[in-house]
């Protein structure tokens, strides 16, 4: 208790630098709240096109059952394939038909002598995706393959990007705010330099001195935190209908309250490391 009344005291004599450790901190965990929230965008419409069928080879007329049936065991060998579905000329007639219900010009001019059979696949990795194509492509029942190459590897080159640039900021944040927070307790610390030695004399543990200022290096920390996910989710929610218009038929939003939760309790716990790490380093010196 009397720790914690110390610790208020540090932090009301000197407002302003208390404020600059909040604010980097919050900083540094908004950053973090929103490249979380970024990741785990990206991956959700990676993961949603993966499990669409993103190659789609389309036979010729004389490929018979037995020869697709073949080609269909050939993919399921590879180890690569997710899910396939054939779809026959009367399928593509009604896929066709429903696509198409409102204009009857066009629905006059197509048969199902036209639209060929086709099957659709998707593979559980992206990576996967180019090699069953060129399967495809060698076989000589197919006569087209249609292959989303550029949507697919731009969506894994776009999260790859924002992880290494998200981790790389975090870490360059995450250092700035242990440095601000070393300095700013550092500099209480040696005002009362006096204080502390008159404490040591008088037989007073490391602990019971490095205390207060532990608990101050945490208070920035948390109160950071908690600022920095608030706001980064306060415009998540904000923005959330603008989102699931613009991506539509995606079903990642709304975000999940547990994920939030869950998010801001492993925020929390970074914040204390980081200020019981930072306080740590800012008091070791004057306890030696």
């Amino acid at each position: 208790m009397k720790a914690t009344h110390t610790t208020l005291k540090h932090i009301r004599r000197s407002p302003y630098q208390s404020m600059a450790a909040v604010f980097i901190m919050m900083l540094t965990f908004l950053s973090i709240t929103i490249f979380s929230f970024l990741v785990f965008g990206s991956s959700a419409v990676i993961e949603y096109f993966e499990s669409k069928p993103q190659v789609t080879a389309f036979f010729k007329d004389e490929a018979k059952s037995i020869d697709i049936e073949g080609l269909q065991a050939q993919l399921q060998q590879t180890g690569q394939i997710a899910s396939t579905r054939y779809v026959s000329k009367t399928e593509a007639l009604q896929i066709y038909k429903e696509q198409n219900k409102n204009d009857p010009l066009l629905l006059d001019l197509v048969t199902e002598d036209i639209l060929p059979a086709s099957l659709e696949i998707s593979t559980y990795k992206i990576e996967d995706l180019e090699p069953i194509s060129n399967t495809l492509k060698s076989s000589p029942y197919v006569s087209e393959v249609i292959y989303q190459k550029d949507i697919v590897s731009t969506l894994a080159s776009w999260t790859n990007a924002i992880r290494i640039i998200g981790i790389t900021l975090i870490a360059v944040l995450a250092l700035v705010s242990v440095f601000i927070m070393m300095t700013v307790i550092g500099f209480k610390v040696s005002q009362k330099k006096e204080e502390i030695e008159i404490m040591k004399l008088l037989s007073a543990t490391n602990w019971y001195i490095r205390w207060p200022f532990i608990l101050e290096g945490i208070f920035y920390g948390v109160f950071g935190t908690l600022i920095g996910w608030l706001v980064a989710s306060g415009a998540l929610l904000y923005a959330t209908p603008y989102l699931e218009t613009f991506l539509k038929g995606i079903p990642i939003l709304p975000v999940s309250p547990v994920f939030l939760i869950g998010l801001l309790g492993i925020e929390l716990l970074i914040a204390v490391l980081l200020g019981v790490l930072a306080s740590s380093l800012a008091v070791l010196r004057y306890l030696k």
